[in-house]
């Protein structure tokens, strides 16, 4: 592509790009250079054509440069960090007994940690690389085996990870391709003691690759300490913004209309597509799912208290779509790739702006289309003008009760508009 090609080619992707020497986006996957054992993986996934972020993220990461990637949840940035790392580890000697990894992805969650590693698995049989998923809330035992037997890929939560360093079940000295999956994520859940501590241990010549939905100030601030000399691509804005592909609709209603306009909603869009429920506590999850069944709803619920073998049987229910409601707290809200969730209902609004455009994230993936209702009381109304901008931006209509809620309340006090940091909550429960 000659410069002006180039430029046009970002701008009609809302491709934006900062750094020196940037590479050239790529058009199609042949462009990129992955050997052909990569493309054939490709070619089985069904994919077509790049993504904006894996079109400009894969040369960049490929050059063996430090990289942040912005971009939405569902814009298929997982495999713009997890095919390079692919090709990384095929250049790097062979693993020698007591190695421990030479990629390792954290992420904020278990259920984001298991799809990373489904994808990892999927597209590194080809060429025999290994990977493991590292996460609290099982047992350590077959975790510590796979460590042991040496893995290439190491998928895992920050406090778990620490762990298995602590009782010598792996080491970071191999470690040469770090990535940092939903950063802003992570710092929202108070990791970044933990962050700091584990990239403390692995060699200074690594390649780090830091993505995030959003660029709040304390990602933009944890990002200085970790990278050198970075290349960032934003898609779209770094501004919080909802997917395009999503049809918005915000009911000002009050708590006590909540659950009737539920099952009203219900019985009006249930077709046996996937429908996710947002509530705000896991008793109100376990509240609403048990309202729902004995009104003869197939619900099932998923938050932080139930056992990791629970939470894989409700997502494997959910996913095959035995079950298709879910009740879920923000537990579920990142990175929880299911296809095919046609509606997302925010029973209770979220306690950010940031987690709502993540929770309505659910649906319209990869292409698809998608609806999000969201119930919306006056306890909210502090949400309500800035709401109105995201949906505006998105091309929504915005009801005139919302509108006339958002002129006549103050905006959110610093913490609780944006980014959320932990205890941006307290005295507005």
């Amino acid at each position: 592509m000659t410069d002006t090609e180039v430029e046009e080619y970002r701008k009609l992707r809302e491709i934006t790009v900062e750094g020196k020497d940037i590479p050239k986006p790529v058009k199609s996957f042949r462009d990129v250079g992955f050997p052909d054992y990569v493309l054939e993986e490709i070619k089985k996934a069904g994919f077509t054509e790049p993504t904006p972020i894996q079109s400009q993220g894969w040369p960049m990461a490929m050059k063996g440069r430090d990289l942040i990637g912005i971009a939405e949840t569902g814009s298929g940035k997982t495999i713009s960090y997890l095919l390079p790392a692919i090709v990384h580890v095929n250049a790097q000697p062979i693993l020698a007994p007591g190695d421990g990894p030479i990629v390792l992805v954290l992420a904020p969650t278990r259920e984001l940690a298991v799809q990373i590693q489904q994808e990892a698995s999927k597209f590194g049989s080809s060429s025999k690389i290994k990977s493991t998923c590292i996460y609290g809330g099982v047992p350590k035992g077959p975790q510590v085996r796979d460590l042991q037997k040496g893995v290439e890929i190491v998928i895992a939560t920050p406090g778990r990870l620490i762990d298995m360093m602590e009782s010598n079940n792996t080491n970071l000295r191999r470690v040469t391709y770090l990535v940092l999956d939903e950063a802003d994520r992570m710092l929202d859940m108070g990791f970044d003691p933990q962050i700091r501590k584990i990239v403390s241990h692995i060699r200074p010549d690594r390649q780090t690759l830091y993505w995030s939905a959003t660029w709040p100030k304390e990602v933009e601030q944890l990002s200085k300490k970790f990278l050198y000399n970075p290349y960032k691509v934003i898609i779209g804005s770094s501004d919080l913004k909802a997917n395009r592909a999503i049809r918005q609709i915000v009911d000002v209603i009050s708590e006590s209309q909540k659950y009737n306009k539920l099952v009203k909603l219900l019985e009006d869009i249930m077709d046996g597509s996937r429908i996710l429920v947002f509530l705000d506590t896991k008793k109100g999850c376990d509240q609403i799912t048990r309202q729902l069944r004995m009104d003869g709803w197939p619900a099932l619920s998923i938050h932080g208290d139930k056992s990791q073998a629970e939470r894989d049987w409700v997502l494997s229910e959910f996913r095959s779509g035995k079950s298709p409601i879910m009740t879920a707290t923000d537990v579920a809200a990142r990175g929880l790739d299911v296809k095919d969730v046609k509606y997302v209902i925010n029973y209770d609004f979220p306690g950010s702006l940031e987690d709502y455009v993540h929770r309505i994230g659910r649906t319209g993936r990869a292409g698809a289309k998608g609806t999000a209702y969201t119930f919306f009381t006056v306890a909210n109304a502090r949400f309500a003008k800035e709401l109105s901008n995201i949906l505006e931006e998105a091309g929504q209509k915005v009801s005139p009760e919302l509108a006339s809620m958002g002129r006549s309340t103050a905006p959110p006090p610093p913490g609780l508009g944006g980014f959320r940091d932990r205890g941006s909550r307290r005295g507005w429960s």
